[in-house]
């Protein structure tokens, strides 16, 4: 055991390096302050920009009614040290430290927050007018697109795609939106529940294309496989991301099967002295009896919480932290706010709270009784008090629950 070793482990960590400056990293830094770390703690960000929030860039920043989303931190007071505009590179686990553009920096412990990246046309690269919606600096390539009010044409109809064509008819752009699937959020929800949304694009004046698939992208046009031709000054790619993990290659840190981190119960990994948090780790979750992989906001806030307790009480013998929320995530489109809590691939049952052509409505997974995920559109009131009774396990009786005009709370079972 090297000299280095025997000292980290009389005295706890002294350096944390946080890989990564987004939400998961910022929220994980700020954590350690506020849960007792003493040490020094550096936030490595690839980007120049001070750390910001990345949802508002589908909304007020890319039309232009904010500037930025910079997150409110003070990360002088907290003695947070900030190295951005520094890409990482590798990780040399035997020897504590990572690599960086700018050169090694050493660890005690690490917490890799990298995040994920969006997975790109094959074909497009290089194409102008072809945009992607991850960073402040696509959103801001993005504006004058929206400003000019131009042909936009949406590869992807899922969450961001939908975000974005709401934002761009709402600018006065022309939008199409392309989907290979024969529905919007063909991977996100079952046919049945994705199916009403489709109407939701023609009301807004978008025209969404299904079944469709891109065979080429040249300047000023998509071309798709069956000949059409699709007018487009802006094409904006919205058909996923990954985890943002290439970069681990030879680590030795154990990845999952879409390459994200395979984290434990209290977010370490396979590797002694890391951990991994946010879009890039998944998590064994016991509640739902499976590996969870979740690319949202709520995630990237609540994970940070249980790194910064494990990496605390690592060193005063406290047993470890476990992490098992239950998963939330929101999106605004076409005029509707559409929330979502839990995970619904284990579910027998479906309960309808509603009429999906309404305004409002919220739909119910169960199994057995037990209520393990919901999505509301237009029912905020719906989805807290659903997520407490999902946090319960609480049996429900699935014709109360049924009646849209009860509390979801009063529609436990007896």
């Amino acid at each position: 055991m090297s000299e280095q070793t025997q000292e980290r482990e009389r005295s706890g960590p002294r350096r944390v390096v946080v890989a990564g400056a987004g939400m998961a990293g910022v929220q994980t830094a700020v954590a350690l302050r506020e849960q007792g770390f003493t040490g020094t703690v550096t936030l490595i960000g690839a980007e120049p920009h001070q750390p910001y929030d990345r949802p508002p860039l589908s909304k007020a920043v890319l039309l232009g009614t904010a500037e930025d989303s910079a997150l409110d931190v003070d990360f002088a007071a907290l003695g947070i040290e900030l190295r951005l505009g520094r890409e990482v590179s590798g990780l040399r686990p035997a020897d504590h430290e990572l690599d960086t553009e700018a050169g090694p920096v050493p660890y005690d412990v690490l917490v890799v927050a990298t995040g994920a990246e969006p997975v790109r046309l094959p074909g497009a690269g290089g194409v102008p007018g072809v945009h992607l919606l991850r960073t402040l600096d696509d959103a801001e390539r993005l504006r004058p697109v929206l400003a000019r009010r131009q042909d936009v044409v949406v590869v992807g109809a899922g969450w961001i795609g939908a975000e974005f064509a709401t934002a761009a008819r709402e600018a006065g752009c022309a939008v199409t939106v392309v989907e290979a699937a024969g529905r919007p959020l063909a991977e996100a929800l079952p046919a049945e529940v994705a199916a009403p949304m489709t109407a939701w694009y023609g009301d807004a004046g978008v025209e969404l294309r299904t079944h469709a698939r891109v065979e080429r992208v040249e300047p000023g046009a998509v071309v798709l496989d069956d000949g059409s031709r699709l007018p487009a000054d802006a094409v904006l790619v919205g058909i996923g991301a990954r985890p943002a993990t290439a970069w681990l290659a030879g680590s030795g840190i154990e990845l999952g099967r879409y390459g994200e981190v395979a984290a434990d119960a209290g977010l370490t990994t396979s590797v002694p002295d890391v951990y991994a948090v946010g879009d890039c780790a998944s998590f064994p979750s016991q509640r739902y009896g499976e590996r969870l992989l979740v690319h949202h906001w709520d995630n990237a806030l609540q994970g940070p919480r249980t790194v910064a307790a494990n990496i605390v009480g690592a060193a005063t013998g406290e047993p470890p932290a476990v992490y098992d929320p239950v998963p939330y995530f929101w999106s605004e489109q076409f005029g509707r706010f559409v929330q979502y809590a839990g995970h619904h691939a284990d579910a027998d049952r479906t309960v309808w709270r509603g009429e999906a052509d309404g305004p409002a409505w919220t739909v119910c997974w169960l199994r057995g009784s037990r209520l393990v995920a919901l999505l509301a559109v237009g029912r905020p009131r719906d989805l807290a008090q659903g997520r407490r009774l999902i946090e319960a396990g609480t049996a429900m009786d699935g014709t109360l629950l049924a009646d849209p005009t009860r509390p979801l709370k009063s529609a436990r079972a007896a």
